[in-house]
């Protein structure tokens, strides 16, 4: 660095330091803990500014506040108060109405983690409304000499509890709809009444055996698999994705509609799909015995599972029969049933494919799956396990060739050199290695380990091990809190739990916004369309970002949506004693699944009895002060249900270790 530019850096730096050591007053975003003390971000501080709990001055998470300094001594633990809240983050909120009749207020409880106190609601504008429901609140004041601000109700959902209330509470909670406008149902059905087509430019594959394979429950049927024998040593099988972009014009209310949702949301007894019924459930998906338009990936391949040839277009399709994962599954254990040579022989090639990829580096994770029944009045009546099935893992498979190829196609030139084409890609980045090495620590104690310098194998590895294993459950979420975020994005750095350079979301474009993208990008490369036409670079990213937004958003709400029935479930057990794993700690608890229902509870550790527990230094263990006895993440305890919390959607448990 020059010398001019150096005593100019340090120049700045010193100004920085005097302007940090002047700055009484400060804005930022401010988060509120769930225990009621707050940080500050303000953008002149590397440092979070830290509020005391009765400094916070009635603001909510997220607000933006002016805060006033106290220690402004460099080098120190910075402090502050809230001294105004110049623009609220949110006003509305969801909560349980609660009321007393010697109190001249009704309180809304609200459990989440954006707002740490109830909101009073004055008696006379209760009237109409009943106790225990669960309602939409908004903040009109809070008074300076209230502890708890002043609202009124805008909205009743129901009885707190029962599905219907917890279904539509919880997407008004996201800011997700389960209905559209009476314009875009009219334009769905425009669609579906308008008789043309360009079923003449397509490559007709309604003579070759064809079938659809999904869950027993499905509604819509975005993909089909097809096969037929070339020769003695070549067979050509074909993916069929559902040319939804056929039928979604970009631009049109129904394109503007779906991008908005960006993908479908399912819950455990409903599901809000991206597009109209009619749509989603009918024209596009890919019925039995119907004529229907799909956008193939159509491969070539050898005996020994070797890619010879590779064809990517538009094609009418006609599918023969549509199976259920159960059903496949019986057939590839029996070797008999409909279509079954056709059915084994996939499942042969799936399996050729799993064994490449776990060859070239993929981490083979595969998750257990908690299933809950209903009954017919939408309370859970069972829950089980499942895994995935040979079945599942063949129509995973060809999913991932057809994604793999397809990215492919578009990234590369004949010659194998970067096209530099823009394409929509689905990146998944290196895990953090602090993370890992966290993994490795926690990991330890329980008699496995891992190799820093060869993360991939040695995860796979540990994987194999924990097969069967109390503790498999548990390694595995750490695993997943180890890795990153898969994400939508237009710079492609490649798949890194997949082992993929290339890959994308091409074959589900029936409840995903990204695969829609995909298409319309693919089709323009196909036709030779003016790549001129195209919108820029930065157009596509925002796109993926928002897809990848959306995602993570549609995610946390299923999860809050399986915790709250797994909890209704789970109920039913009050009092009775269960196996469970140490999943982990805060300074105040101890996490724990029950292994009978994958499902995390909490013990307090000053509930726990014989000893006084605290946490170690390392996070992950806890040690009795008096007989010094030392429980891990992964220990395996005794425990018995003591309360299950619908509305906190929180199982407290009691510890009966000694």
């Amino acid at each position: 660095m020059p010398f001019y530019l150096e005593k100019k850096k340090k120049k700045y730096s010193i100004e920085k330091k005097i302007q940090y050591k002047n700055l009484t007053i400060a804005t930022g975003l401010i988060n509120i803990t769930s225990y009621g003390y707050a940080f500050v971000n303000v953008e002149e501080f590397k440092n979070k500014i830290f509020i005391p709990k009765k400094k916070t001055n009635r603001s909510i998470e997220g607000d933006l506040v002016r805060i006033k300094l106290k220690n402004k001594k460099l080098g120190k633990k910075m402090e502050g108060e809230v001294i105004k809240i110049i623009k609220r983050n949110r006003e509305n909120f969801i909560g349980v109405l609660k009321i007393k009749s010697n109190s001249k207020y009704g309180s809304v409880i609200v459990y989440n983690k954006t707002l740490h106190v109830n909101i009073y609601i004055p008696k006379k504008k209760l009237q109409g409304y009943h106790p225990n429901e669960k309602v939409l609140v908004r903040i009109i004041t809070w008074p300076k000499n209230l502890k708890n601000p002043l609202g009124e109700i805008i909205k009743v959902f129901g009885k707190s509890g029962e599905h219907t209330t917890e279904v539509y509470s919880l997407l008004e909670e996201y800011g997700l709809s389960d209905e559209f406008s009476k314009e875009v149902e009219k334009e769905a059905k425009k669609i579906v009444f308008k008789k043309n087509s360009d079923k003449n430019l397509r490559r007709d594959m309604r003579n070759i055996n064809t079938f659809t394979i999904d869950p027993l429950d499905a509604k819509d049927f975005d993909d089909a698999l097809s096969i037929r024998k070339l020769n003695s040593n070549t067979w050509e099988i074909g993916i069929h994705i559902a040319d939804v972009s056929y039928y979604i014009k970009e631009g049109s209310l129904l394109d503007k509609e779906a991008y908005t949702r960006a993908n479908s949301i399912y819950f455990i007894g409903k599901s809000i799909p991206m597009l109209p019924k009619i749509l989603s459930n009918d024209l596009c998906s890919l019925h039995p015995e119907k004529d229907k338009l799909s956008f193939s990936s159509i491969f070539n391949v050898n005996s020994k599972g070797k890619i010879l040839k590779s064809w990517f277009g538009k094609t009418i399709i006609r599918s023969n029969r549509r199976f259920t994962y159960e059903e496949v599954q019986k057939i590839i254990e029996k070797k008999r049933g409909s279509f079954h040579k056709d059915l084994y022989t996939l499942f042969s090639f799936s399996k050729i494919f799993t064994k490449n990829r776990l060859k070239n580096g993929s981490i083979y994770l595969d998750k257990v799956e908690i299933k809950i029944h209903l009954d017919e009045k939408k309370n859970p009546s069972k829950l089980y396990l499942e895994r995935n099935n040979e079945a599942h893992r063949l129509i995973e498979e060809f999913m991932l060739l057809a994604n793999r190829k397809i990215s492919e196609f578009v990234s590369l030139n004949l010659d194998g050199a970067p096209s530099k084409k823009t394409y929509i890609y689905r990146i998944h980045d290196k895990p953090d290695l602090k993370k890992i090495f966290i993994l490795k620590k926690i990991i330890e104690p329980l008699g496995y380990s891992l190799d820093l310098k060869n993360i991939k194998k040695s995860l796979n590895c540990l994987l194999n091990n924990i097969q069967g294993k109390s503790e498999q459950n548990m390694i595995e979420n750490l695993i997943l809190r180890s890795m990153s975020k898969a994400k939508y994005s237009t710079n492609n750095i490649g798949h890194y739990g997949l082992s993929f350079i290339y890959y994308s979301h091409f074959t589900s474009p029936i409840r995903r916004y990204s695969d829609i993208i995909a298409h319309r990008l693919l089709n323009d490369y196909l036709t030779n369309n003016n790549e001129s036409k195209l919108k820029s670079l930065d157009f596509y990213e925002k796109q993926a970002i928002y897809c990848s937004y959306k995602e993570r958003l549609s995610i946390d709400a299923e999860r809050e949506f399986s915790k709250y029935i797994q909890v209704k479930y789970i109920k039913k057990f009050i009092g009775k004693e269960f196996d469970g794993i140490i999943t982990g700690f805060t300074d105040w608890s101890v996490f724990i699944d029950l292994l009978e229902f994958q499902t995390e509870g909490m013990v307090r550790l000053c509930d726990i009895r014989g000893d006084i527990y605290t946490l170690n230094s390392n996070n992950y263990s806890i040690m009795g002060k008096k007989k010094r006895k030392i429980y891990h993440l992964g220990d395996k305890v005794k425990v018995k249900l003591l309360d299950a919390n619908i509305e906190k959607k929180q199982i407290i448990l009691e510890w009966l270790d000694t």
